[in-house]
């Protein structure tokens, strides 16, 4: 049976850096909307645990295809 949905894989910020070549700082800055780098476009993170933050991939692949463009 196949499913139409997106494959869910929530990435940690390791990995979200690792894959846009944009540093940590400037991930929070692209999220921060009292930075001049803040970036409404940036897919916003999901909190997974008390501590802990992730974004999905398939909104941060989407986002990474839409400044191809």
């Amino acid at each position: 049976m196949q499913n139409n949905q997106p494959s869910l894989k929530v990435l940690r910020i390791k990995e979200v850096v690792d894959i846009t070549g944009i540093s940590r700082s400037s991930i929070y800055e692209l999220l921060n909307k009292k930075s001049p780098r803040y970036d409404p476009t940036f897919p916003k993170s999901i909190k997974i645990s008390v501590s802990a933050v992730g974004w999905f991939q398939h909104e941060l692949n989407a986002w990474l295809l839409s400044k191809k463009a």
